[in-house]
Formats: C-alpha cells, structure tokens, sequence
C-alpha cells in the first residue's frame, strides 16, 4: 500500500512539472514582466537648455513598460500615465510636487494590475513633459524607472503692458447650439472664436489685465434654445455685471456665400461715441500689421451686443472662416496666436493713447 502511495505521489508531482514547463511561453513571460514600484525620487534638472522637475518612478523588473499618456487640458491641467503589469507596492499613493512644475502626483489602481500615475500641472499640458524609461544602475543603487521630465513654465513677456489694473470684456462668438458660421472643411467660428480669445486672455492676464469672458467652453450663455436676442442679450449682462468692467470686445469670423471674400474688419456702433471709433481702429490696425490679411477697414453697424454695452464696445470679424484659405489660417494654432497678440496689443494701445 504504501509503495502504491508513494508511486501515485511521484507521477502526480511529475505531471506537475510538465505541466509548468510547457505553460505557453507567453504566459511565463507576462509573469516575468510584472513589476512592483520600489522606489521615487525627485529633483530639479537641465534638460536641453530648460530647466525641469525629474520624477524618477523605480520598480522591480528589467523588461520595458507597456505603458500610454493621456493629456487633459481643461479646468485642471492634468498629464496621466497608464501602466500595464505593474502594483504599487510600498510608494504612497499621493506625492505633493513643487507647485511651479505640478501640485502633486496621485497613484491610482486601476485593478488588473494597472496603475495610473496623475500629475496636476502648473501650465498647459502639450509641450511641457518629457517621458523615457532608464535600465537599473548599480553603481547609484537605482532600479530600473519610468523617467518623467516637467519643464518650468516659460514666463510670456507683457504683450499688453498699457491693459495692466484694466478690466476687459471678451465675447467669444456664438457657442453650444449655435456653431456660427462653417467653413468649407468644417472648421466652426464658434470653435475659433473660443480659441482665440482664450490666446488673448493668457496675454492679457499675464500683462496685469483682470479678463472676464463671456463664455469659457462650447456653451450656450443663456442657455439652449434661447431667442437670438436673449442670448445676446446674456452676453452684454456678463459684461454689464462685472465689477469695473471697461471695454467689451466680441470675437467673430466672418462669411460669406463666395469663397472668395477675404479680409478682416472691426466695427464699433454707430452711435457709440469716439471711445468705442478708437477702439474698433486700434483693433483693426494691429491684426491688419501682424497678419498681413486684406484690410476691409473700421465700419460702424447696430450689432446688438455694441449696442446695448454699457461701455465701449467693439466687435472683430478675424477673417472668413468660408474663405479655403483663411479658414486653414483661423484652425491653425500659430495664426491664432498671431491674432491674439494684435488684440491684445491692440487694448493695450487703447488704454495707453486714450480716447
């Protein structure tokens, strides 16, 4: 009985190991390219010329990470880091970070052994990090990292100086249920118009401006299917109810049912007085000087918002979004700064030589 027993305990431990030993090697490996976070470190670098905060991320393991980067730019600028294969182990799960590069880095676990490293960053997410992956050292008693560079944020210099303790109204145009006008690709006004004036308020804010926008997203400001004028109507109330609010500007592309009307133009209303003339032509000078586009000259109309602002106001037509052409310049990011520049050059001019 005994000699029996002990022969059905030997073949079952052999078929235990040919079992392991033909597992897929796929599995074995998978196993192997587990690893576990052992070790974090920060410090201030130069990388390329610009000066960085390095967060260095260790773990068990030599094989390379499987991991992928998500940015969000919205109200919190965020940069996650999704990692495959990889537990937490003993680093905590919430790092406070130098409040110039990032707040802090948060830990989640995503279950399945995924985890995701979220940063809150002090600037805009595109452009400002650089990620690499460095092979244990033995010498420095490093393990193998994840390496993330966050670079200091570059410092605009004024582009308004003459705007600086001035409070400024921008009106992106149209927004939400209402697109404006579309371009022949399907670029919207709405979309450029945001966009733009986002540019002009980060300019603005950084010459010492205080910048109220009327509309921050994608957004009806009165709300979905209000009356044209009720939404109007909501936008000057934005400006109207802002604490020393000065000048109301509204951004806007223009349209047209040829493809071949081009240009730019600003227009104050015709009964605005001289303030809102001076605006309205400062406007159109600087964005005709920085964009070299055709000059259809400082008109005078009855748009509601210039109408009804209880302050100078102005209202900019950037270019024809229906235009092939301009439109292709109006979705460019660069061209969009350009014309950001002029604007807010343009207030800060309007502020300095006064009416």
């Amino acid at each position: 009985m005994l000699q029996e027993a002990l022969f059905r305990w030997g073949r079952a431990a052999v078929l235990l190991v040919l079992a392991v030993c033909l597992l897929p090697f796929g599995t074995r490996a998978e196993a192997a390219a587990r690893h576990t976070l052992n070790y974090f470190q920060t410090a201030e670098v130069t990388v390329n010329g610009r000066n960085a905060l390095r967060i260095e991320i260790g773990m068990t393991g030599s094989s390379d990470l499987d991991y992928a980067v998500t940015e969000y730019e919205g109200v919190r600028r965020q940069l996650a880091i999704t990692v495959q294969k990889t537990q937490i182990g003993e680093i905590e799960p919430d790092i406070p970070l130098p409040e110039k590069y990032a707040s802090r880095m948060r830990i989640k676990d995503r279950g399945s052994d995924t985890l995701q490293f979220v940063m809150d960053l002090s600037q805009p997410v595109s452009g400002s990090y650089a990620i690499h992956e460095e092979k244990a050292e033995r010498r420095s008693h490093k393990p193998h990292r994840l390496v993330i560079d966050i670079f200091e944020p570059v410092v605009r210099a004024p582009q308004a100086e003459g705007a600086k303790g001035h409070t400024i109204v921008l009106d992106p145009g149209h927004g939400g249920s209402d697109s404006g006008a579309v371009g022949p690709s399907g670029v919207t006004e709405a979309s450029v118009t945001l966009a733009v004036s986002e540019k002009v308020k980060n300019l603005l804010e950084a010459s010492g401006a205080n910048v109220i926008m009327t509309r921050d997203a994608d957004v009806d400001v009165c709300g979905p299917n209000a009356s044209a004028d009720a939404e109007l109507q909501a936008r000057v109330n934005v400006g109207a109810a802002a604490p020393g609010a000065e000048i109301f500007i509204s951004i806007h592309c223009n349209a047209f049912s040829s493809s071949s009307a081009h240009g730019t133009e600003a227009y104050y209303y015709t009964y605005g007085g001289t303030a809102a003339e001076h605006l309205a032509t400062v406007l159109n000078e600087e964005i005709v000087a920085a964009t070299g586009l055709s000059n259809r000259g400082v008109k005078t109309a009855n748009f509601y918002v210039m109408k009804h602002a209880p302050m100078p106001a102005s209202l900019v037509e950037l270019a024809f979004v229906t235009n092939d052409r301009e439109e292709s310049l109006l979705a460019d990011d660069t061209f969009q700064e350009t014309l950001a520049k002029a604007i807010a050059r343009a207030i800060g001019r309007y502020f300095t030589e006064g009416e």
